[in-house]
């Protein structure tokens, strides 16, 4: 099968019907008040309802309080929670959807905790430090390619764009692959031309 693909800080329906046409498997919506592509429950919802039935939902949280991720859950219809915090494997397992767990990954040390986490599926991202994520900040792949022994699905994130997907899918052989800043014509808006060709690159290869 072809490599999912997650288009990340969805904040409007227009980008995430965009999205969505040009294939992308799974759309990202950011709870997390620091972040430029931020949206609130009540936006989030009214963005969900536009979009065709067959998108994964994605709640993307960072050290949220479980009763904000419970109410996101039903409002928008998540059909999986992404944890960019410091969540604990305990707190990752409270949830009746399925759930994936973000890592900043600096060096091979970066990999140790990933089997505490029994998440449904691993997100590595890069290490940034003071930012739990969406930098466009690339890592070493070669630890992505570690990370793939280890038992879980891997997504991969950090510094993503459409003309180092195709390269990026050939060398780790993720499941999905992740991005957000990659593809904006600014914080929190989406460049559709850039999205199409990200899409098409991911799932060529």
């Amino acid at each position: 099968m072809s490599t999912i693909v997650k288009i990340c800080g969805i904040t409007n329906a227009a980008d995430g019907l965009a999205a969505a046409e040009a294939g992308a498997d799974a759309l990202g919506l950011m709870f997390y008040e620091p972040s430029p592509r931020n949206v609130s429950i009540k936006n989030a919802a009214e963005i969900a309802r536009q979009l065709p039935p067959f998108v994964i939902k994605v709640g993307v949280f960072v050290n949220a309080p479980e009763e904000l991720v419970l109410r996101a859950i039903g409002e928008c219809g998540l059909n999986i929670l992404q944890f960019h915090g410091d969540e604990t494997p305990e707190y990752c397992g409270l949830f009746p959807v399925m759930t994936l767990k973000a890592f900043r990954i600096k060096d091979a040390d970066s990999l140790k905790a990933l089997p505490e986490y029994k998440t449904d599926a691993w997100l590595l991202d890069a290490h940034v430090a003071g930012k739990p994520g969406g930098t466009g900040e690339k890592f070493n792949w070669e630890l992505a390619i570690e990370a793939q022994k280890l038992g879980r699905p891997i997504f991969l994130a950090g510094g993503l764009t459409p003309e180092n997907v195709a390269d990026a899918v050939r060398k780790v052989r993720p499941y999905g692959v992740d991005v957000s800043s990659g593809v904006e014509a600014s914080p929190g808006k989406k460049d559709h031309a850039k999205v199409r060709a990200f899409i098409q690159a991911a799932k060529k290869v």
